[in-house]
């Protein structure tokens, strides 16, 4: 314990130094943050917060280990584009203004962004996929309770924004194939991330097919690149907008907690699956 508290103590000192006492140009002692990997035409600026952050400037300690740079942000404040609860030592990024590169305009906590985001989602009757919203929503109205109890449970799907900029899809029940494929609904399709990156401070995700090889190992092919603006980004909540639309996420603190009662339900009705087949036999 004693070892693990004066570790952490000589990070937080190495961490404060930089901040506020980093060289022009200095080789030895340099802190050197792990790679953005920025995308082409990016033009956001990666760091982190520094001590002297306020709610109109914002200090960034470059990932090059460069002095910190002092940027105004009261408009991007006045605009709600200081995105998350910017913390010393946070990673951050920011979108210099094309006129004065002393001012951000949107400035995004990458700290905050981490985690594991998720948002509801509803099954449709397999027999009316064709049908409307409308007329979809009238004939699950006139189900059994017992029908819709059974067979109507909610689903978290989302995804999980790891470090290093790695991500994964958020949402999968396990259930054996022929009972999925006699279940009177069907749920949206899960889509595979992969990776998510900033550009320019918007979201983007990276996502593609999720496929089996031969050797039994799955691979993600067709890859596409979905852009977001970051619309609010709070502890618990996140809104991401583009051409279709806004969606809004909540977070969730374990892995284990996503779709519990999903999971929960779908191992009854295997167990069910399997009583009955003894019986039959």
């Amino acid at each position: 314990m004693r070892t693990k508290i004066v570790a952490f103590a000589m990070v937080a000192l190495a961490l404060f130094c930089a901040c506020n006492h980093t060289p022009k140009n200095a080789s030895k002692g340099k802190l050197v943050l792990p790679s953005a990997k920025t995308l082409k035409g990016d033009r956001s600026v990666y760091g982190l917060a520094c001590d002297g952050c306020t709610d109109s400037v914002v200090v960034l300690l470059p990932e090059d280990g460069s002095d910190p740079i002092t940027y105004n942000v009261i408009q991007a404040r006045h605009h709600n584009k200081v995105l998350g609860d910017i913390r010393i030592g946070d990673r951050i990024c920011l979108l210099p203004n094309k006129k004065d590169s002393k001012v951000a305009d949107i400035v995004v906590d990458l700290d905050d962004m981490e985690g594991i985001w998720c948002y509801i989602v509803f099954p449709k009757l397999r027999a009316a996929l064709s049908q409307s919203d409308a007329v979809q929503r009238q004939m699950i109205r006139d189900l059994p309770d017992s029908i819709k109890e059974q067979y109507f449970i909610p689903r978290e799907y989302g995804f999980w924004l790891k470090p290093h900029w790695q991500s994964a899809s958020v949402g999968f029940v396990s259930e054996q194939s022929s009972l999925e494929k006699q279940s009177p609904v069907v749920y949206p399709q899960l889509g595979w991330f992969t990776e998510w990156h900033i550009w320019n401070c918007k979201f983007v995700m990276t996502s593609g097919t999720r496929k089996l090889r031969r050797n039994g190992n799955y691979a993600v092919t067709n890859l596409q690149y979905d852009t977001c603006d970051i619309v609010f980004l709070g502890p618990d909540s996140l809104v991401l907008s583009d051409a279709d639309g806004s969606r809004s996420y909540y977070k969730k603190k374990s892995i284990f907690d996503v779709n519990a009662k999903a999971r929960k339900i779908a191992a009854e009705q295997a167990k069910a699956a399997q009583e009955e087949i003894k019986n039959d036999d």
